[in-house]
């Protein structure tokens, strides 16, 4: 099994929830602290050893290509200030044998879509998808890598999973399946987004994949399913058929970007842990904390 070198990144979305910001702006350029997500997906990728960023993009996402392009004016502008140090961050977007390749959706048909979008480029090898609204912060290693390293040993499709409330197994694609090993999986069933009584377990799978290139053809074949695309989650039932897939439990902590509260969590945790203003920012949620507690006492008072 070749190793993996490419990784998938699907951008065409909308994202409606985050309008109006969204509306000339893609999703995946929204800032956490001082990175886009969309950076902090590629950087996750190319820890992991991945040499070949894959951008599935659709209408407004010019900005992503702009991004992890050479900015000639703007270096020059800052080498002529003598800000080296913002001069080094701006080169070093991602390193020099990284290549990015584009390839425009012409029909918003859904994940599978996006991801049967980018087989030209990926061939007959195996791949890792990322979803850049779901950013995960992490202690050691990151998620992907740590998802290459079983792969490494396992030799077969990894889905990157975590446990959810019972409550919100509706908003996920949901397995099954026997534990091999602590936080390992063999998955013998996958259902997307199955009502709370029915659903087989808590093990959701969240936006990380690796996956081998059969899902290709099954993607083609894969017939429209909920909300009217072409589903990830349906190709790979029908992969499970005939190869083994594990999920993996990663270890971090997710923040659903795609949603304004999650989104609003990872600011947060990030700044605090961010280099520069980490140390101001917790005094300043500390000074917030008290001007808070001293209003509750003060209502209370009044009652």
């Amino acid at each position: 099994m070749k190793a993996i070198k490419k990784a998938v990144f699907p951008v065409a979305g909308m994202g409606t929830r985050f309008l109006p910001a969204t509306k000339a702006n893609p999703k995946e350029m929204l800032p956490v602290v001082d990175k886009p997500l969309i950076q902090y997906a590629a950087e996750e990728a190319v820890a992991a050893g991945i040499d070949t960023l894959i951008f599935v993009t659709g209408r407004n996402k010019r900005s992503i290509e702009d991004h992890f392009d050479t900015a000639y004016e703007l270096e020059r502008e800052l080498e002529a200030k003598s800000k080296d140090k913002m001069l080094e961050i701006l080169k070093n977007i991602l390193p020099k044998h990284v290549n990015c390749v584009f390839i425009r959706q012409s029909e918003a048909l859904g994940l599978g879509h996006a991801v049967l979008c980018a087989r030209p480029v990926v061939n007959d090898e195996p791949f890792a998808v990322i979803l850049a609204d779901d950013l995960i912060n992490f202690a050691e290693k990151p998620c992907l890598s740590q998802m290459v390293d079983v792969f490494n040993f396992q030799h077969c499709s990894i889905l990157g999973t975590q446990k959810v409330p019972t409550e919100d197994v509706s908003s996920y694609g949901i397995v099954d399946g026997i534990e091999v090993k602590p936080d390992l999986m063999e998955v013998s069933g996958i259902v997307e987004k199955p009502p709370v009584d029915s659903a087989p377990s808590n093990v959701a799978v969240v936006g990380r994949y690796i996956l081998t290139p059969r899902i290709f053809d099954l993607l083609e074949n894969t017939e429209r399913g909920a909300g009217n695309e072409i589903q990830l989650t349906d190709a790979i039932a029908d992969l499970l058929k005939e190869q083994r897939v594990l999920s993996y439990n990663f270890e971090g902590r997710r923040f659903d970007c795609g949603s304004k509260m999650g989104y609003l969590k990872a600011q947060v945790e990030f700044a605090l842990e961010h280099e520069e203003v980490g140390e101001e920012f917790h005094e300043y949620l500390q000074s917030l904390h008290k001007r808070g507690m001293d209003k509750v006492v003060k209502i209370a008072g009044s009652k």
